[in-house]
């Protein structure tokens, strides 16, 4: 385990954590949206995309009580599972928007590069 990784969390690095991940799933968003030209108030439409999952973080902070190791690439290996499953039954459910398998498929797999992935480049920047 490596410094940044093992220590207690500090509210610094709690917020930092946070803000990362928030960052990551309007990323997502946001290629998303260009991908597939979107149109309308970029800020409202993107909001609107990314509520759902937005919410499946929080779900997954929870689940994973991520305060106390939020860089840790094994947080997110908890996080990112509980953000698709709980962003999707909610895009499908409650946002009334679609779920189609190729898109399923495709945002659980950025959304795991993303979460999963700004962690593993931590913890190979702390090793060095």
């Amino acid at each position: 385990m490596t410094a940044v990784t093992a220590a207690p969390a500090t509210r610094r690095t709690i917020a930092i954590a946070a803000a990362a991940d928030v960052v990551a799933i309007l990323v997502f968003v946001a290629i998303g949206r260009r991908s597939h030209d979107e149109t309308g108030n970029a800020v409202v439409g993107a909001l609107r995309v990314a509520a759902p999952f937005l919410i499946g973080l929080a779900a997954g902070w929870a689940v994973a009580r991520a305060w106390r190791r939020p860089m840790a690439v094994t947080t997110g290996l908890v996080i990112w599972p509980v953000t698709a499953i709980v962003g999707m039954l909610l895009r499908r459910t409650v946002f009334d928007r679609g779920t189609a398998l190729s898109f399923v498929i495709v945002a659980t797999i950025v959304t795991g590069v993303f979460l999963i992935g700004w962690r593993a480049i931590v913890a190979i920047v702390d090793r060095h």
